[in-house]
């Protein structure tokens, strides 16, 4: 295993401190704040803790309220407001310094037989004919100011080979449609498809709101966008392996009021849709 992969499984080895309340390490990627998705993970992860393990998380809604200080852990309390025959539901709130910073609905549903229909994953290169994100991001280390090379090379827990890279530096205006293979960069455990679903909530939030800033030619590195995740929803339909190459369909379909809509599909390689993810973001074009 890896050990980016072990720093992910760290921060998603959470420390329950109650019942329902449960602390997270943080980990600094480089970013003035944590990274969304490590919050997005925990938090799925803490509320998988209090879910029966024959039931999986078909879906996920969260706001992000605040900056989290990545040189601090996360606390997480847990409400268990249902537990039916078929669906269980929790809210999460994850608290920093005394003040929330994220909350999180989730629910759990048993495995129901019924029926079922998908769109066809898009015909793309295989990942073994695309150079990988972090090759792409060390070309560019040496043409950005000092302050941003630690987040570019940073080494990431999860591989992403995206499909139509783009230049993080000067953006070229394009269609907000793009696609990337991704795959947690080492093994992971068997026999817990929870935390696979938290890995791949992790990784959902790797670069997704880029897709709404394609037919602007904007990018999160230039000193003039201001970029945050707003919200994050997720639904899980397919078994699936985060240690395995998935592909991300992204595309955006409306951008105003310094906000992007960016929508995403999660493919097997053999063809069968496993999740779908919509994030809110804020794009804010900085006048000074």
């Amino acid at each position: 295993m890896s050990e980016p992969v072990d720093h992910l499984l760290h921060l998603l080895n959470l420390e329950r401190i109650e019942e329902n309340i449960f602390r997270g390490p943080s980990r600094d990627i480089g970013s003035p704040t944590v990274f969304g998705g490590q919050v997005l993970g925990q938090a799925l992860r803490a509320a998988a803790y209090t879910v029966p393990p024959e039931r999986r998380a078909h879906s996920l809604h969260a706001y992000f309220i605040l900056p989290g200080d990545p040189n601090a852990p996360i606390v997480y309390l847990v409400e268990r407001l249902r537990d039916g025959r078929s669906f269980t539901t929790r809210r999460v709130t994850a608290i920093q310094h005394g003040r929330p910073i994220f909350n999180l609905s989730a629910s759990f549903q048993v495995e129901e037989p019924g029926v079922a229909h998908q769109d066809p994953m898009p015909e793309v290169p295989p990942p073994e004919e695309l150079i990988s994100e972090a090759e792409l991001r060390r070309q560019l280390a040496e043409q950005v100011p000092e302050v941003l090379r630690p987040f570019l090379l940073h080494e990431r827990p999860i591989e992403i080979r995206p499909v139509e890279p783009v230049n993080l530096l000067f953006p070229e205006k394009r269609p907000p449609r793009r696609h990337a293979w991704i795959r947690a960069a080492g093994t992971l455990p068997d026999g817990d498809p929870a935390l696979h679903q938290s890995v791949l909530a992790y990784a959902s939030d790797f670069g997704f709101m880029g897709t709404a800033m394609l037919p602007h030619g904007l990018s999160f590195l230039q000193p003039h966008v201001q970029a945050a995740s707003l919200d994050h929803a997720m639904w899980f339909y397919r078994p699936f392996r985060a240690d395995e190459w998935l592909l991300f369909a992204m595309e955006s379909p409306v951008a105003a009021h310094a906000r992007g809509l960016n929508r995403g599909l999660f493919f097997r390689r053999d063809g069968t849709l496993v999740a779908a993810v919509v994030q809110e973001g804020l794009m804010r074009i900085r006048s000074d």
